[in-house]
């Protein structure tokens, strides 16, 4: 389907994520995924900042605010957590933690994981995104949500990036 796949090699759509046991026969199902030229440990700590802001489209899911550039010393999330804070408030729930591997939860009726996968490069960083909803309202969220999500992903890798230089 048109924009479920971006950035995600044929193996890891292959895998088994924690958004998969929430939503077991998902009508929408997409794959992001970015490599980060970052240990894992630095992309698990930047990913935990999801919960302070969205890392995408600032003007868009964030009332302008620009997401947090600065590392903080966050705790991982766990379950009951709110997942990120857009347009002012917290939005989502923390579904499942596996400490500096993966994080699961659900926003807007999707349930989606970050997963954070050691890599020859340094990490890889990859999101899958499951939910049911209409057949001909899909493509037009994959659409949207790959818009995004990639920004999300790159915007993550390059602070994980930025990260690691200052170590």
């Amino acid at each position: 389907m048109i924009g479920d796949r971006w950035g995600v090699t044929p193996a890891e759509t292959r895998l088994r994520f924690g958004c998969d046991a929430f939503v077991p026969d998902p009508t929408l199902a997409a794959w992001r995924g970015v490599t980060v030229h970052a240990a894992p440990d630095v992309v698990w700590r930047r990913l935990r900042q999801v919960r302070l802001a969205p890392y995408s489209y600032d003007l868009l899911d964030n009332l302008g605010r620009r997401s947090p550039r600065e590392l903080l010393d966050l705790p991982d999330p766990v379950v009951g957590d709110p997942f990120t804070r857009a347009l002012g408030r917290d939005r989502g729930r923390v579904l499942a933690v596996d400490p500096s591997r993966e994080l699961t939860a659900t926003i807007m009726g999707a349930r989606l994981s970050y997963v954070v996968l050691p890599h020859t490069d340094g990490s890889r960083l990859v999101l899958k995104v499951v939910a049911r909803t209409h057949r001909w309202l899909a493509p037009a969220l994959l659409v949207g949500d790959l818009v995004m999500a990639r920004k999300q992903l790159l915007t993550l890798k390059r602070l994980a990036e930025t990260d690691r230089e200052g170590d």
